[in-house]
């Protein structure tokens, strides 16, 4: 799973990101509404995981503008030290989906976001290209019948590769899709983490699916001439 989580006390944020790690999941992390805000409007994540109480804006203002402005259907969990039946109805009816009261368990935590994403992905999770597969939730990808070893940056530019696919992603989105709006300013980074990538993929294949279109961005499909 890719993971949001917008939480302004930086040992609790540690606490979640590398437990939700530690089972598989890729981490994000905002430190304030403002900033979690884009990040969420931005990319896309299986959940978002959002204190209730932020410096700039609050976890509350945070549901509403993703529901109303945004449109956004990711699954939002929120954390409070609130537990009274009126916070609780108000962030769901801000467009939270579940409410987690702190001090909580990591295990709770991540079985809760687990049961989330399972409600909200229902197949959109399992992408295929060819014989070339990958779970967002599990994080596992394979070819035929042999499971890649992916980085977290692979992690992300694979999954953006395969939503693309067949179309073609643009140099700007594959960097995006692993730096988001922090993207180095060599473009050498961007090559160097495709060829990686491809070498995962195609290396002793017969049929190559990633392909670079020059000027343009990158395509994964069995044929370039598709």
């Amino acid at each position: 799973m890719h993971l949001l989580v917008i939480e302004d006390h930086a040992d609790l944020a540690a606490n979640i990101g590398e437990y939700l790690q530690a089972q598989g999941s890729v981490v994000d992390y905002a430190a304030d509404g403002l900033t979690g805000l884009h990040l969420a409007a931005v990319n896309r994540y299986d959940a978002v995981i959002l204190d209730l109480n932020l410096p700039g804006l609050d976890g509350m203002t945070i549901c509403q503008r993703l529901r109303q402005d945004g449109r956004s259907t990711v699954p939002l969990l929120m954390l409070t030290a609130r537990d009274t039946e009126q916070d609780k109805v108000q962030g769901l009816e801000a467009g939270a989906d579940d409410y987690l009261t702190k001090p909580f368990s990591l295990a709770e935590l991540h079985a809760r976001i687990r049961a989330l994403v399972r409600r909200n992905s229902g197949n959109s999770n399992l992408l295929r290209v060819a014989d070339l597969s990958f779970d967002a939730l599990s994080l596992i990808a394979k070819r035929g019948g042999r499971r890649l070893e992916l980085t977290r940056a692979a992690i992300k530019l694979l999954e953006a590769l395969m939503r693309a696919s067949p179309g073609v992603l643009s140099r700007e989105a594959a960097e995006r899709a692993i730096w988001g709006d922090s993207p180095p300013d060599s473009e050498a980074s961007l090559r160097g983490h495709v060829h990686a990538l491809r070498k995962l993929i195609d290396d002793g294949e017969g049929v190559k699916l990633l392909h670079t279109l020059h000027g343009v961005g990158y395509r994964l499909v069995p044929d370039a001439d598709n």
